[in-house]
């Protein structure tokens, strides 16, 4: 394995802060795919500087979609590069890249919404209630303060282990990407089963009517769920899959004819 290694310490440091962008480039259609690619472009752009093709089709492949926590995105973008910078696929670090957002998302979210907002918040208003305008100085300064510190710090820490990694373990990189890359695919399996919605609202009595025993209500969503639990919302992905990876569909054709599926069940009563 060859790899340019054109990167510095100091790019990994200017990639982990430039994780402040992340939510600029947020949409449905990605999430925070098209940030991500923003955040990385210098650095990407730096390690393909000779091969304008390879640039391009690395910054398509990061615009993939993708959800994780800001401040600790630094650590997955540092490993990313290091990977790339190493002679590593885009493919290959992919896997890595995607079993990493779930599991940090859930760190780092609860580490800056759970723990360090509330901490300050209350302090901050306790301050503020006194009249005095250190609370929300405090506030503003002591939270941009800390996850700066934790962008950095885990951006030099992911560089130090890819380094490591690449290192010992390049023979074996191509067998742990699969073994991320089946991690990444299990965590998206589970965004669709917990984010799509899809009901069957229709029911039937079963069993006959007498005075002396009661008939059940039998519902389809009920029998379904029996079947195989969110059944319906993982068709419906694979149909989009489909129509998306054979059809060339666009986003909008999708919203589209996800929202003309949705007026035309509810309406007829067979979803909801």
């Amino acid at each position: 394995m060859t790899g340019s290694n054109r990167l510095t310490k100091k790019d990994y440091i200017i990639t982990s802060l430039r994780a402040f962008f992340l939510q600029n480039g947020f949409n449905y259609s990605n999430y925070q795919g098209t940030g991500y690619a923003n955040i990385i472009y210098p650095a990407i752009k730096k390690i393909y500087a000779d091969n304008p093709e390879k640039l391009k089709q690395t910054m398509v492949d990061s615009c993939d979609f993708y959800n994780t926590n800001p401040h600790f995105l630094p650590f997955i973008t540092s490993l990313h590069l290091v990977m790339l910078d190493s002679g590593l696929s885009e493919e290959e670090s992919r896997g890595i890249k995607m079993a990493l957002m779930g599991p940090l998302a859930g760190i780092g979210d609860s580490l800056s919404q759970f723990c360090l907002a509330p901490l300050f918040s209350t302090i901050a208003a306790s301050l503020a209630a006194e009249g005095l305008i250190a609370g929300p100085i405090l506030f503003i300064v002591a939270m941009n303060f800390i996850l700066t510190t934790i962008k950095l710090t885990t951006g030099l820490y992911g560089y130090k282990l890819g380094v490591s990694v690449v290192d010992k373990l390049s023979k074996q990189m191509s067998t742990i990407s699969k073994i991320a890359n089946t991690i990444g695919v299990t965590v998206i399996a589970g965004l669709a089963a917990t984010f799509v919605k899809i009901n069957v609202p229709i029911s039937f009595a079963a069993g006959e009517l007498n005075a002396d025993v009661n008939q059940s209500i039998v519902t389809i969503q009920g029998m379904l769920d029996k079947i195989a639990p969110s059944l319906l919302p993982m068709l419906y992905t694979l149909i989009v899959y489909y129509l998306i990876k054979k059809k060339g569909w666009t986003t909008y054709k999708l919203v589209i004819l996800t929202v003309i599926i949705g007026i035309a069940g509810y309406g007829l009563g067979i979803l909801s």
